[in-house]
């Protein structure tokens, strides 16, 4: 266990990219691709994701254009948006689905901000949750006399400097976003 993080701190890599994803798929005001990432079509009986299924542009920073490959499954496009959390509806030309991202109001920023805190504070319970496994294996490795006490000392130091680091850069991705929201 000495020395090598390598597996915790690829898992604590993992969280901060997850983190991320969480919040591209928070909507700001502006029309980001990224929203429509958790949004899934039956598609010839699969759930699909819209990128999957059609090209999705941005002709200004207020809308996004859907334009499905199969003209088909324009109506379940539609229904899925719908029914997502996204809050806009689509408007159906019979061609394409735009989406026209509304001028966020106060409250919706704030309840966005609060959305995002959420986000963050998960992310840093799991991180902690890491740090929390490897102290476990490390005390196990310890109470097996397979490191010494300062060993053990060493590791929980190390740890504990590696949780730092990634809540921090949690942090700062969290107060990027606050700020990107409360922007008008």
């Amino acid at each position: 266990m000495t020395e090598d993080y390598s597996e915790y701190t690829s898992k604590m890599e993992k969280t901060i990219a997850a983190l991320r994803s969480e919040f591209d798929s928070v909507r700001a005001g502006r029309a980001n691709p990224a929203v429509l990432d958790r949004i899934t079509v039956e598609y010839y009986g699969q759930p699909t994701p819209i990128a999957q299924i059609g090209s999705i542009s941005s002709p200004d920073p207020r809308t996004l254009v859907i334009q499905p490959w199969d003209g088909s499954i324009l109506k379940g496009i539609e229904k899925a948006i719908q029914v997502s959390d996204l809050g806009i509806n689509p408007q159906n030309d019979g061609r394409v689905i735009r989406l026209v991202f509304p001028q966020l109001t106060e409250e919706r920023r704030k309840e966005l901000t609060k959305q995002v805190r959420k986000y963050s504070e998960e992310a840093k319970v799991a991180i902690r949750n890491i740090r929390r496994d490897a102290m476990e294996q490390a005390k196990a490795e310890k109470k097996k006399s397979e490191i010494t006490e300062d060993d053990y000392k060493k590791v929980e130091k190390d740890l504990k400097d590696i949780t730092e680091k990634y809540t921090g850069q949690i942090d700062k991705i969290c107060e990027a976003k606050e700020k990107e929201l409360l922007e008008i």
